[in-house]
């Protein structure tokens, strides 16, 4: 008997958005992320998410949801949503299907994996902590990214993620190329975001090192959905050759907002602030497979949007215990003029101790926050009564974290055709040198606005 004969008893019976409800008869039901096909336009493919009853099934649709209607006769594949991998991935960009989406022509790879996989065990996981520089001053001195360990960057909508997130990517992909590979997962984010990335990694000659697969917001649920673990697979891939992946997420938010949409479709009852009861164990199904092994590492960097600028939200908070550094964009800082727009006191990583740092680096960094700590108390004196009025230590110690927080500034070369300044990038020992020689009163008789947008403090002009 054929395939088509075994399910020729499956058939739609609902549909509502891109969630199909499909109905198997005979005793050979299928397997969660099976992919079904009509049997009259195998075009249209629909992908088994969970069951409704005893004898139906919640399905994605991958595809045009107004072909599928109720009653159509349906054929179970037997497999899952397989992408492409290896070096046919590299400088192009890819759709869930693994369908070429840059205008380049097929992707040429004879190497197709499944989109879901389990995470490496336990004993494959190295206990080895090793610090990775992005030449951007603030990160590498107060909130350090750990090679093969995962980085979240923060804020609401308009702040500079994607920016930040862009600058990153420029300045430590093009190292070792021999033996790093990027991998860039666009979802839920602007089709003219991923346009202008793609170019500009062109144009930058690093573009033959990444691989880019985006489910872009104008993309359906399910495939924003997916896109997440087409994107890990891929990475994987690379991992287990021995290449050590980075791996740019924008945006995270946006997968766990696909995935309430789609369980709003299902009729499931929400959870906190309104979300998926399944938002923890989704988040998980991603962030657990983009880990390390003894033979190489998966670095992840995501930009996460905060809603309302509340990162309290129950979807970003259940981003951050997966994390090992966070970077918090402030919009107040945004709005006093100083990008990146980071908030040092709320951002951090695991990474800054003794046994990870320098100890100069990490006694530089306590004595920091101490002082930026000391000065936001002091600011709501100054702003009410000015700062004359405070005594001479304070004066001090006042102008001392205003200029740390402008030495924190930086231009970058991701965005140096609009600002019409080049992009620097600034070694971490020349961050901490500069911190250092702030705190302890070399500037003392420079204005603060000489520390704006400098690389280091033999930048300033002290005329």
């Amino acid at each position: 008997m054929s395939e088509q004969d075994n399910t020729s008893n499956a058939r739609v019976i609902g549909v509502k958005g891109f969630v199909v409800e499909i109905e198997f008869m005979g005793d050979e039901k299928p397997k969660l992320n099976d992919i079904l096909i009509l049997s009259d336009n195998q075009n249209v493919k629909l992908q088994v998410f969970r069951s409704s009853s005893k004898n139906s099934f919640y399905c994605l649709c991958l595809s045009n949801i107004e072909e599928v209607y109720r009653g159509a006769k349906v054929i179970n594949t037997k497999k899952p949503l397989y992408v492409p991998v290896g070096e046919g991935v590299l400088s192009r960009v890819i759709d869930i299907f693994g369908n070429a989406v840059d205008g380049r022509g097929k992707i040429k790879s004879d190497i197709y994996l499944p989109i879901y996989k389990d995470s490496p065990s336990y004993t494959q996981v190295p206990q080895h902590l090793e610090l990775m520089e992005t030449g951007i001053k603030i990160i590498d001195l107060f909130a350090p990214i750990l090679k093969g360990g995962k980085t979240g960057l923060f804020g609401g909508s308009g702040v500079g993620k994607t920016v930040l997130l862009s600058e990153i990517l420029h300045n430590i992909i093009g190292k070792d190329r021999e033996h790093n590979v990027s991998v860039f997962c666009g979802i839920g984010e602007r089709t003219r975001e991923g346009h202008e990335l793609f170019y500009d990694l062109e144009a930058n000659g690093v573009l033959d090192g990444v691989a880019l697969i985006y489910g872009a917001m104008g993309e359906n649920p399910s495939m924003r959905f997916l896109t997440g673990s087409g994107g890990a697979t891929m990475a994987e891939y690379f991992r287990d050759q021995g290449k050590d992946v980075l791996v740019f997420i924008d945006n995270i938010y946006r997968y766990a907002q696909a995935g309430n949409e789609l369980s709003l479709l299902m009729d499931t009852i929400p959870s906190e602030d309104g979300y998926q009861a399944t938002l923890a164990s989704e988040m998980g199904s991603i962030h657990e497979r983009l880990i390390s092994t003894t033979q190489s590492a998966i670095t992840s960097i995501e930009a996460v949007y905060v809603p309302a600028d509340d990162l309290l939200d129950q979807a970003v908070q259940t981003v951050f215990k997966y994390l090992d550094s966070s970077v918090v964009l402030s919009r107040d800082v945004y709005m006093q003029g100083r990008y990146p727009a980071i908030d040092i006191l709320a951002s951090g990583s695991s990474a800054i101790n003794p046994e990870t740092v320098s100890e100069l680096q990490y006694k530089v960094v306590l004595d920091a926050q101490a002082l930026l700590k000391k000065a936001d108390q002091l600011e709501r004196i100054v702003s009410l009564v000015g700062e004359a009025e405070l005594s001479e230590d304070d004066r001090i110690l006042y102008q001392r974290a205003n200029k740390l927080r402008n030495f924190m500034t930086q231009n970058f070369t991701v965005v140096q055709g609009q600002t019409g300044m080049p992009g620097v990038y600034v070694p971490r020992d020349k961050s901490v040198e500069g911190v250092k020689r702030i705190m302890d009163g070399e500037f003392d008789g420079v204005s603060e606005d000489k520390f704006m947008f400098i690389g280091t403090v033999d930048d300033i002009k002290r005329s």
